[in-house]
């Protein structure tokens, strides 16, 4: 079951690192106009995945429960801005600034948690997170400007992982409601868009319009498989596994596609990676400790 666990959220991990080619392929399509066609597309995918299975009884809690729907609203919205975020930078040549949101999201994550969720901290976690802080100043000092990307990508994910963790749906029927909510303006937009000639769907080739119907599988398949694996293996695995996707994103975007690795970058970097490797590492002594 733990070996089982681990090849499932460490594939997610990998698709998550590897699909920004993915994205990258569709450099030519409008940022709004491919989250929209993820948003629709995701929608279909999981409702026929639903029917499948024939789980539909959460409707009627999600329906008659206000907060269920506020906060699912929430959850929709930020994920839409995350998703927007990640494709623009990905294809406007900011690679690298996107791996770093990914790599400082767990340690967001871990402050919301003491803020929100009122959980204590050891001694060495507030370390890891002073060094993070610390990283990001610098880089921030040296570049003259805030990382932006970065904090917009960790930002947003952190607080849907935040409001994720506290809703009373589980994983495949929360991203239906949240892909079911995106869907009507997703595909008024997309119709729109189509009726007035200005969409890529038909109009830019073949290949395009094959890549943009499968937007929707490739944004559920590593959901779904982090899922089931993420409930079969312990946190702190979970934990040093998460580093997986923004390592290889940050690699894409260095050799591949050939974005700048300055000094300052590389010292700035550096910093917050010694956060992560505190971290979790600290993480998975407490662990066997206990």
């Amino acid at each position: 079951m733990e070996k089982r666990g681990v090849f499932s959220v460490t594939g997610a991990y990998l698709l998550w690192g590897v699909l920004l080619i993915f994205w990258r392929a569709l450099q030519e399509v409008p940022t709004i106009e491919l989250i929209c066609h993820r948003m629709a597309w995701s929608f279909v995918f999981v409702a026929l995945l639903l029917s499948w299975k024939g789980n539909w009884t959460w409707l009627r809690q999600a329906r008659e429960n206000p907060k269920t729907l506020i906060t699912f609203l929430c959850t929709a919205s930020l994920l839409t801005f995350n998703w927007f975020t990640f494709v623009w930078a990905v294809n406007a040549g900011h690679i690298v600034d996107a791996s770093l949101g990914y790599f400082i999201n767990p340690l967001f994550s871990v402050l919301l948690g003491v803020v929100f969720l009122k959980e204590r901290l050891r001694r060495w976690q507030w370390m890891a997170l002073a060094v993070a802080a610390g990283g990001v100043v610098f880089l921030t000092l040296a570049y003259g400007a805030f990382p932006w990307i970065a904090f917009a990508l960790a930002i947003s994910f952190g607080f849907y992982g935040l409001l994720r963790k506290t809703a009373d749906l589980g994983a495949l029927e929360g991203l239906s409601f949240e892909t079911a909510l995106m869907f009507l303006p997703a595909a008024a937009y997309l119709g729109f868009i189509e009726f007035t000639g200005a969409g890529s769907f038909w109009h830019a080739g073949t290949g395009t319009t094959f890549l943009l119907s499968l937007t929707g599988v490739v944004t559920a398949v590593p959901l779904f498989l982090f899922a089931y694996g993420a409930r079969r293996v312990t946190l702190s695995t979970v934990g040093v596994l998460q580093y997986v996707a923004p390592t290889m994103q940050f690699l894409l975007g260095v050799m591949i596609y050939g974005e700048d690795l300055s000094t300052t970058r590389v010292i700035g970097f550096s910093v917050i990676w010694a956060a992560v490797l505190v971290y979790s590492g600290e993480g998975i002594l407490e662990a066997r400790r206990r």
